[in-house]
């Protein structure tokens, strides 16, 4: 799952953006209205956080903005605005759930779960293909009886290619998914993650199905035989 969390104190910003880290998401960061409304034209979000009052505006006319682009995914309000009239218009321009600062963070985990559920994009709690079940809340993969507990960079690589089985998905594709925008990775990075991710299946015996295709990227292919 990818988020846009836009909020320009980073005092407040760091440990809200660990902690949905550590839970597997993909998170960019904006630090006001102008980074965002440029990101929101290059990315396809599944979840967007807003701060209200911005150094160049309020998340409101972002909120607004976005909704007008009939885009349907799931908007937070994270603010210190705590009156009801401003609830109100938050929910008003088009946000899902407000929440006000300080925000707890199991509470943000919670409500940012009960929204995935409630999305046109949500396909389950678990993705399984031919018996390999990934558990998307606990990033627990099983198969045959077997369970393993994967890190979070292991399972967003994972679920991306669950989400694409037995297609093959270039460097660029896998870099624009589970890397922030912000971030550059190393040449060889998309390659190292891959290598640990099969060193994880193998504790399954299905790291074969994990394939490198030379010069056009990787595939999750659970018909291909161990050669």
């Amino acid at each position: 799952m990818r988020i846009l969390f836009v909020e320009d104190d980073p005092q407040q910003r760091q440990p809200i953006c660990l902690a949905l880290q550590r839970q597997g998401y993909t998170v960019d960061t904006a630090p006001d209205l102008k980074t965002a409304y440029s990101l929101i034209h290059e990315v396809d979000y599944e979840l967007l956080i807003l701060d209200w009052l911005l150094p160049d505006g309020e998340g409101t006319q972002l909120c607004r903005y976005y909704r007008q682009q009939q885009k349907t995914a799931p908007i937070v309000f994270l603010t210190a605005k705590d009156t009801t009239a401003d609830k109100v218009t938050g929910l008003d321009v088009g946000a899902d759930d407000y929440l006000i600062k300080p925000v707890d963070l199991l509470e943000l985990l919670a409500r940012i779960r009960a929204l995935r559920r409630r999305s046109p994009l949500w396909q389950g709690d678990e993705l399984t293909l031919e018996g390999l079940t990934l558990h998307l809340e606990t990033r627990k993969l099983s198969y045959q009886g077997a369970e393993i507990q994967l890190k979070s960079r292991d399972f967003q690589l994972l679920s991306y290619l669950m989400r694409h089985p037995r297609q093959v998905l270039s460097c660029q594709q896998i870099e624009s998914q589970l890397w922030e925008w912000d971030k550059s990775p190393e040449s060889n990075a998309v390659a190292v993650r891959v290598k640990r991710l099969r060193e994880q299946l193998k504790q399954l015996g299905v790291e074969h199905w994990l394939k490198t295709h030379y010069g056009s990227g990787y595939s999750l292919n659970p018909q291909q035989n161990v050669s």
